[in-house]
C-alpha cells in the first residue's frame, strides 16, 4: 500500500506508518504537511524506500525543475519514480519530454518513470510500446473497465501498476438506498452493503495485475485500519465476486441517493 499525503495526515503520521511497514511515499504539490515526514523515514535505509513524484510538464524543462526541486526538498539523491501527472491533460508525451526522462534516468536522478492516465485506451497502447515504467490508474470494484482495456496488454514489457481511488472516492463505502445484496458469503462477519474501507483495498489488491494500491487517508486511524487491511491478504474468489456485483450496482445506478 502506498502513501499519499495530500488530505489529511502530517508527517508524524509518515513516521508512523514508516514504523508500521510502509514504504512506498507519494510527493508532489500540495503535499507539503509530509515533506519532513518523508524526507525522516528515506534519511536512514534509502533503499528500502520508494519515492514516488507527481509531477506534470508540457517541456522537459518543466520536468527537469520539478524532479531537482523535489531532491533538494526531500533531500535524496534520487527518486525512485517520476509520474507524469494525468497525462493528456496537465501533462504530454512528447519527444521532448522523453528525452528529458530518459536523460534524468541516464543521470540516475531519477530510476524509472510512469504516468497517471484516465484514457484507458490510450493506456492499453503505451503499455505494449512505450518507455513508460509504471501506470497509476483508477481501478476498484466500481470501475473495473481496466480489466479490458489495460491489464490484458501488461505481459509484453510488464510495467507496473499503481491503483488510485479504491474507494471510488467513498461512493463504494457510503449506505445507498434501496440496495438489497446476497449474505456476504466470507467467513468473518460483514454487515454490508455498503462495503468497508478494507474491502475495496483488498479487492484491488487481489488483481494479480496491481502492484501498489494507494491510500489517501484523512487521519492516523484510517491510516492505521488501511495499512491493516493490506495484511489480511487477498480475498477469496466468491468474496471477490459479491464485491465486484455491490461495485457495478452501484455504477449502474444513474443518481446516488445516499442514507442520511
Amino acid at each position: 500500500m502506498g502513501v499519499a499525503g495530500s488530505y489529511g495526515i502530517d508527517s508524524s503520521d509518515i513516521r508512523w506508518a514508516a514504523e508500521y511497514g510502509a514504504n512506498y511515499w507519494v510527493w508532489g504539490r500540495g503535499f507539503g504537511k509530509v515533506t519532513d515526514g518523508i524526507r525522516d523515514v528515506i534519511k536512514h535505509e534509502r533503499d528500502n524506500h520508494v519515492v514516488s513524484l507527481l509531477g506534470w510538464g508540457y517541456f522537459g524543462w518543466q520536468v527537469r525543475r520539478s524532479v531537482e526541486n523535489a531532491l533538494r526538498k526531500l533531500g535524496t539523491d534520487y527518486l525512485d519514480v517520476f509520474k507524469l501527472g494525468w497525462l493528456g491533460r496537465t501533462s504530454i508525451y512528447s519527444k521532448g519530454i522523453i528525452d528529458t526522462l530518459l536523460k534524468l534516468k541516464q543521470e540516475q536522478k531519477i530510476l524509472s518513470f510512469g504516468t497517471s492516465i484516465h484514457d484507458r485506451k490510450r493506456a492499453g497502447r503505451l503499455a505494449l510500446n512505450s518507455e513508460i515504467d509504471l501506470f497509476m490508474i483508477r481501478y476498484n470494484a466500481k470501475h473495473t473497465g481496466a480489466e479490458e482495456d489495460i491489464f490484458p496488454h501488461l505481459s509484453k514489457r510488464n510495467p507496473a501498476v499503481v491503483s488510485y481511488t479504491a474507494l471510488a472516492w467513498g461512493q463504494l463505502i457510503r449506505p445507498l438506498k434501496g440496495v438489497v445484496m446476497p449474505p456476504w458469503p466470507g467467513g468473518e462477519i460483514f454487515n454490508g452493503p455498503p462495503l468497508s474501507p478494507e474491502l475495496c483495498y483488498r479487492f484491488v489488491l487481489s488483481n494479480p495485475h496491481v502492484h501498489v494500491v494507494l491510500t489517501g487517508p484523512q487521519n492516523r486511524e484510517q491510516l492505521r485500519q488501511n495499512l491493516a487491511a493490506v495484511k489480511k491478504g487477498p480475498l477469496e474468489a466468491d468474496e471477490m465476486n459479491w464485491v465486484r456485483h455491490y461495485g457495478q450496482l452501484v455504477k449502474s445506478k444513474k443518481r446516488l441517493d445516499y442514507v442520511k
